[in-house]
């Protein structure tokens, strides 16, 4: 079985596959949850390589992906003549995993109903496709993903509170790339090692100067977006020592190319009142973000708590 990497080695990085070591042992239900981008399938491999069932199947499914009309069919399968177009037996995501795993990726987006079929499969272990009388008994392990906050659409009646409960037996949360602190250098020589050896090609070479400023991006793509950006100069800019003109003008600072709208901020001469811009930064966030604080933490880089305790510390309701 090939061998799966985790590269990292920030504490809130090294914290998760702890936990994910730990676990993997077990048939305990698990939750991974982290941005678009951040590895979650990467984690769900690993974790079921380390596991009691790793000579056995891992079956991934994307959630998002299912025609809401078929994911009953998809997940739990169907009989012959069930409804129009079932011209044979379909066992079903749950039953082709059988002693095995399913990854349930963006779980978030299983419409409602299939939802409490999923809570039934994971109190009973029961699957009953449609056409079948009587449900059977699979023996299966859940990983479920999602970059979205399972509790806040539970508050918001878009996802049933007790399967989110059941599912929330072991949380995994992966950071983003930008708060990983040096892993990107690691990530950086890794995928940039493995691409030239792909692409049989000598690897471009990354300068101090370089390095900083792909330090500096914010990388919303995550891991993902790094892999690609190597990929991209692997191509590109083999065996040669890459410049700034070398790097995409998404990833170079707005000011150093021109652009007036630059993220970096400039302190004015006559300094600020730094409480006063905090405040002001939140409410801005909160109004761009239609008062979704979650999505108004993004906006300004930090955690859900933090935000929250922020906004207790500067009086916003």
């Amino acid at each position: 079985m090939e061998k799966i990497r985790l590269i990292g080695e920030s504490p809130s990085f090294l914290s998760v596959i702890r936990t994910a070591r730990l676990v993997a042992a077990s048939d305990v239900t698990l939750f991974i949850q982290g941005e678009s981008g951040t590895g979650k399938d990467v984690l769900t491999r690993h974790i079921h390589a380390q596991s009691p069932r790793a000579k056995q199947v891992l079956v991934s499914v994307n959630c998002a992906a299912l025609p809401e009309h078929l994911v009953e069919s998809e997940l739990f399968g169907h009989r012959k003549g069930s409804f129009t177009g079932a011209d044979q037996d379909y066992p079903g995501k749950f039953r082709a995993a059988s002693g095995g795993t399913l990854f349930l990726d963006e779980i978030s987006e299983l419409p409602l109903p299939m939802q409490a079929k999923l809570l039934r499969f994971l109190e009973a272990g029961e699957c009953q496709g449609l056409g079948e009388t009587v449900p059977t008994i699979v023996d299966v392990r859940i990983i479920a993903a999602t970059n979205r906050n399972l509790h806040e659409m539970v508050q918001n009646g878009d996802f049933r509170a007790d399967l989110y409960y059941r599912l929330n037996v072991v949380p995994l949360f992966l950071p983003p790339l930008r708060r990983r602190g040096g892993d990107l250098s690691l990530l950086l020589r890794h995928f940039t090692s493995c691409l030239s050896e792909q692409y049989g090609t000598a690897p471009p070479r990354y300068s101090k100067t370089i390095i900083k400023v792909l330090q500096q991006y914010h990388w919303p793509g995550n891991v993902r977006e790094l892999r690609n950006f190597c990929e991209r100069m692997v191509v590109l800019f083999s065996d040669h020592e890459l410049s700034r003109e070398n790097i995409p003008p998404e990833i170079l600072c707005p000011e150093q190319r021109g652009d007036s709208s630059c993220d970096r901020f400039i302190l004015p001469e006559g300094g600020i009142k730094l409480e006063a811009l905090e405040r002001e930064l939140i409410i801005q966030a909160l109004s761009r973000a239609g008062g979704n604080r979650s999505r108004a933490a993004r906006l300004l880089g930090l955690t859900r708590d933090t935000f929250l305790y922020r906004m207790r510390k500067h009086g916003v309701e």
